[in-house]
């Protein structure tokens, strides 16, 4: 079946967010515990080198690295490039730079925000100290930016300070963070795909034909990428299809309305030449199995399926599917 083509390309605001939770060993933990405290340690590598921040194994040797030392609030700009425009949940809300700063008695620098008037006052060299958050949880955000520093506190050049041996020892010490990732951009599908997402609010699923190997791909990507050619017939696939290979999920998502367990699967479309994601309901999870035979249940705005049911058919034959594996 021909389809025609949309008057033009989708676009669509997009964001892509999750909570990134992971445990800190004893080197970390000290690390951001001590920002808690407004301490700011490194570690000593076998070579003599302070790295800042601290890495627990030695990144010329893969030796583990456990001597922690004490290094100064105050550093030296190594290289820097202006944000005109600061994103949502970037350090300081007004322009800034984005500077590496070699603090005193580190051999390594730390990547963090300037707060400074323009980029007229940055430049490589450029003395700086770091600006503690009034309220710190043991983060790097406990570092709310750097500031421009003209003179060494109590007259004592830091750049001349050794580091102070720490044995990294606090009081209610963090070991574990939860660190949020968010990506927002504007999606554009392209043609192909623009044609596909059109077909699906029409409750029609359309792929794209392979003129040399035949292959039809859904979604369709535009080119084979096997064959490395360009797919430009479109073809309408299933809606029927047959589960090839499936898991049960057994962990709930955060904001998904979903009762677990619940099966997840790849679905070859009949007339598809691979197979897709999609969830199987209408059945216990207990009985789903590789052969069964699904149809798409509709979203409430009629827009994409919502899960794949069972159609009552007999179980697909395995060597009906088994290239689709």
């Amino acid at each position: 079946m021909t389809v025609t083509d949309p008057p033009e390309a989708l676009r669509a605001p997009l964001v892509v967010e999750f909570p990134f939770t992971r445990s800190l060993g004893p080197v970390q933990s000290a690390f951001l515990t001590g920002l808690r405290e407004r301490t700011v340690l490194g570690v000593r590598t076998e070579a003599g080198e302070v790295l800042v921040p601290p890495v627990e194994y030695d990144p010329a040797t893969a030796a583990e690295l456990r001597e922690l030392v004490e290094v100064a609030p105050t550093g030296t700009v190594t290289t820097w490039a202006w944000n005109p425009e600061p994103r949502r949940g970037q350090p300081l809300a007004t322009p800034f730079a984005w500077v590496l700063v070699r603090l005193d008695g580190a051999h390594t620098a730390l990547l963090h925000a300037l707060d400074a008037p323009g980029p007229e006052a940055v430049r490589a060299g450029l003395r700086v100290r770091i600006r503690w958050a009034a309220e710190r949880s043991g983060a790097i955000t406990d570092i709310a930016c750097f500031e421009p520093y003209e003179g060494d506190e109590g007259g004592e050049s830091t750049r001349e300070r050794e580091p102070a041996p720490h044995d990294g020892r606090f009081e209610d010490p963090v070991t574990g963070i939860v660190a949020p990732a968010r990506l927002d951009y504007t999606y554009s599908p392209g043609r192909a795909q623009t044609r596909y997402l059109h077909g699906l609010a029409e409750r029609r699923t359309v792929g794209e034909r392979c003129p040399s190997c035949a292959k039809v791909y859904v979604p369709p990507r535009g080119a084979c990428p096997t064959c490395g050619v360009a797919t430009t017939d479109q073809v309408e696939v299933g809606p029927r299809g047959t589960v090839t290979t499936f898991c049960i999920v057994n962990i709930k998502a955060k904001n998904l309305d979903i009762e677990v367990p619940y099966v997840y699967a790849h679905i070859a479309l009949d007339g598809a030449g691979l197979a897709l994601h999609g969830r199987i309901a209408g059945i216990p999870y207990d009985e789903v199995r590789m052969g069964l035979r699904v149809e798409p249940v509709w979203s409430e705005d009629g827009r994409y399926p919502d899960h794949y049911r069972p159609t009552g058919e007999p179980d697909a034959d395995y060597d009906t599917y088994k290239e689709l594996l």
